[in-house]
């Protein structure tokens, strides 16, 4: 797409990022995210505008010290299958070399989409022992499905836990 631009999302754009989430949201395939909580990761997240109108977001969210999650990659129904999901994914995993992570982890129902971009299906335990018991410290609603914890259970699902193993950058 031509006139396609992927940029670091900015406090004005967070109405847009929760009208492109919310029918996501609405269907349980994406966790609801009050407008607080998407003001509060504003940064985490990157935008897809087409001609000055938000089509697309995303947002990479630092769990340890090699692992990030990629979280809440949507476009609007214009432009599905357009491309916009895929070069938001691609800016999302240039973010996290650049933050020097080597692994991605997604929760999803899109398998098809993330495995075309090198991510696979993997169990439960994508971390050792100790660095879990150090994440569960984390009051994050997602993070708590990344590690699957009892109450977050009907979010997670028929979600499948995928992987990418990044080389170092």
């Amino acid at each position: 797409m031509q006139n396609l631009v992927v940029r670091q999302a900015r406090t004005d754009d967070v109405v847009a990022i929760r009208d492109v989430l919310e029918p996501m949201m609405v269907t349980n395939l994406l966790l609801r995210k009050d407008l607080v909580v998407l003001y509060e990761a504003v940064q985490e997240f990157l935008v897809a505008e087409l001609d000055g109108k938000i089509v697309g977001c995303g947002a990479l969210h630092v769990l340890w010290r090699d692992l990030g999650e990629v979280r809440s990659i949507a476009t609007t129904p214009e432009v599905r299958g357009m491309g916009v999901g895929h070069t938001m994914l691609e800016g999302l995993i240039e973010r996290a070399h650049v933050l020097g992570l080597s692994r991605l982890f997604c929760l999803t129902f899109e398998t098809k989409f993330f495995g075309r971009h090198g991510f696979e299906a993997v169990g439960e335990h994508v971390v050792d022992h100790d660095v879990y018991k150090e994440i569960l410290h984390s009051p994050d609603a997602g993070t708590a499905e990344f590690l699957d914890l009892p109450w977050v259970k009907p979010n997670t699902l028929g979600n499948t836990r995928m992987l990418l193993e990044m080389a170092k950058a």
